[in-house]
């Protein structure tokens, strides 16, 4: 489905960030563009996270758009992120091995899962 311009303005803004950006940092980029309430930009970030387009990183309380969107493994299943706690770089990442293992463990214990995201804080190569 096409994006509304809205969509596309808040995805834009992610894509061109260096590091994963809240959703006040997203407004506060897109005032000149006629972005005025937090809930404008909340609701582009639904339905792009719900695409897959953007990832939300739970732990920062931040968004990230998708590092490999082409790809349609990451959309609704397994995503994880390396983020370094002393300059904030994200790497995202998909390990099938990790993924078959968790829906393995799902299935023999009859869990449904909806969506499952890692993200593994620590020092990143340049930090370490």
């Amino acid at each position: 489905p096409a994006l509304t311009k809205n969509q596309a303005l808040v995805l834009g803004v992610l894509q061109r960030a260096e590091q994963p950006l809240s959703a006040y940092t997203i407004l506060d980029r897109l005032r000149d563009n006629g972005f005025r309430a937090p809930l404008q930009v909340y609701r582009a970030l639904d339905k792009l996270l719900e695409s897959g387009s953007v990832h939300r990183l739970e732990s920062i309380n931040a968004f990230i758009a998708c590092a490999h969107p082409q790809d349609s493994c990451c959309s609704h299943g397994l995503v994880a992120f390396a983020i370094c706690n002393t300059c904030g770089n994200v790497t995202e990442f998909h390990d099938h091995t990790i993924e078959d293992r968790l829906q393995g463990w799902s299935a023999g214990k009859g869990f449904k899962a909806e969506k499952t995201t890692i993200e593994i804080r620590g020092l990143c190569a340049e930090c370490a």
